[in-house]
């Protein structure tokens, strides 16, 4: 995990959209060549670090982030959450599914839209959080490969920020086709591939990263057509441009965002209007509800 490569990277990346779209000028581009001239010569960013998938898992990410999860500036939140309510707002008031529902967001707002709600997470301390926001809510510890509901027993399924954890996504549509009755939807976000490019994970721990999976559009339909599924809507919601605010300290060897605080007009030119999540709403087969 290197800084140095991570900057250079965005560096070059401004300069390919730039030529692409035709902002580069000549300014533009000499910036960006003293810009890389000086990061090679910035010996704090030379050193990186060894880190290898899988050292950290779910359970301990979402363990830490439960208390500060719905804190204001999740910008993945931020631009998917709106995109998700506006398509629950056109759904008939039923019985609802959240899968993977962390802290409850989806969950209350589909019982104030009037939806019976059960909420299912594998995270004790997000469910946690969870009841207190939705106290008459119906929770329950479970997977998404298992989910702890019958067949055919509710309208809606949202599915938020949760299947980039997840190694296949087959498996768990199929728990979801199971679950929802004929004519039933199925609303799902997920974080966008482009993202994992452009903001990668950083390193945990000292030398452990997250395992995620970042599909093409094309892999949610693979797994989505052959169930019955049927599409009804595709949005892939763009990231604002980046606040970057005051530097903040960075350690060496880290790769994280704080470190665009270097490049902020390379880091603008490439992340400004950029896909950061997918939202897919389906209706499964068997009914013209």
């Amino acid at each position: 995990m290197s800084p140095l490569g991570y900057l250079l990277g965005i560096e070059g990346a401004a300069l390919l959209r730039g030529l692409r779209e035709g902002s580069a000028d000549r300014e533009f581009v000499e910036a960006r060549v003293a810009e890389v001239r000086a990061l090679l010569e910035s010996p704090e960013l030379a050193e990186g670090v060894e880190a290898g998938e899988g050292g950290i898992g779910v359970g301990e990410v979402y363990r830490e982030w439960a208390g500060r999860y719905d804190s204001p500036g999740n910008q993945m939140v931020d631009v998917e959450q709106p995109v998700v309510r506006g398509i629950l707002d056109g759904l008939r008031a039923g019985t609802a599914l959240d899968a993977a529902c962390g802290t409850g967001r989806h969950t209350a707002y589909l019982r104030e839209s009037g939806h019976d709600v059960i909420g299912v997470d594998s995270s004790p301390e997000m469910l946690a959080h969870a009841r207190a926001r939705v106290p008459e809510g119906d929770f329950r510890e479970g997977d998404l490969h298992g989910l702890p509901v019958a067949d055919a027993s509710v309208d809606t399924v949202v599915c938020a920020l949760a299947l980039t954890h997840v190694p296949e996504l087959a498996p768990v549509l199929a728990e979801f086709a199971r679950v929802l009755r004929p004519g039933g939807h199925l609303v799902i976000s997920d974080a966008h591939q482009l993202a994992a490019y452009l903001r990668p994970t950083p390193v945990r721990g000292g030398a452990a990263l997250l395992t995620e999976y970042h599909r093409p559009l094309s892999a949610y339909l693979a797994a989505a057509l052959p169930l019955g599924f049927r599409v009804l809507r595709c949005e892939e919601p763009r990231r604002p441009r980046p606040a970057l605010g005051p530097a903040p300290e960075v350690l060496a060897g880290h790769v994280s965002w704080g470190l665009l605080h270097r490049c902020p007009q390379a880091a603008a030119a490439v992340l400004d209007d950029s896909p950061v999540a997918v939202v897919w709403h389906f209706r499964l087969d068997g009914s013209d509800s």
